[in-house]
């Protein structure tokens, strides 16, 4: 891992933001948040907000650090489907997704003194019709606990997915261009 000056903090618990950032063999500190996030408005507001929120969230006075925070929702007719809460949630939220274009957004937030700097990341994902059958099948496997929109691209999510338009990586949780579009630095500390 390369080291960062100053060092990197990630504001996220997400093990799919830590991998994505793991691949670019930087050293980073994880340092989860507890904010109060927005759930409506307009999605791209929201994603960069919310981002915002869990930088700040994560910033001590007394250090010198890069803050990273990133907040992920899937925004269809500009609704917000946040994480599900129940099975029921999910299903609906999966049925309410089937056959449809929505919007992956991520808002993307780098905090470094008194210095800060957003972006926003989209894209566009389209679902396979999905029968009562293939939703129930998805939403007994659990994947769908704590993900926006219920699901994972990167598991099981898949299955639901006929195609996407953009970056994958945002699906995923982090769209690693845009990182690096904000602190091309980085990209002289990959090994």
């Amino acid at each position: 891992m390369v080291e960062l000056n100053p060092p990197l903090v990630l504001a996220s618990a997400s093990p799919q933001r830590r991998k994505l950032l793991e691949r670019l063999g930087l050293s980073f500190t994880v340092r989860p948040t507890h904010v109060v996030e927005l759930e409506r408005g307009d999605p791209a507001e929201v994603a960069v907000e919310n981002a915002l929120r869990k930088a700040r969230a994560a910033r001590l006075s007394d250090t010198k650090e890069t803050i990273l925070g990133v907040d992920t929702l899937v925004a269809l007719d500009s609704r917000i489907y946040g994480k599900p809460a129940s099975e029921r949630e999910a299903r609906e939220t999966i049925a309410a997704l089937a056959g449809a274009t929505h919007t992956v957004l991520s808002g993307v937030a780098l905090l470094r003194g008194d210095r800060k700097q957003v972006a926003l990341a989209t894209t566009e994902v389209v679902f396979r019709d999905c029968d009562e059958q293939l939703i129930g099948r998805y939403v007994a496997s659990g994947e769908w606990r704590e993900k926006s929109g219920g699901y994972a691209i990167q598991g099981l999510g898949a299955m639901l997915v006929r195609e996407i338009h953009g970056d994958y990586e945002n699906v995923v949780g982090l769209q690693l261009a845009t990182l690096l579009d904000l602190a091309p630095e980085l990209l002289a500390r990959v090994p």
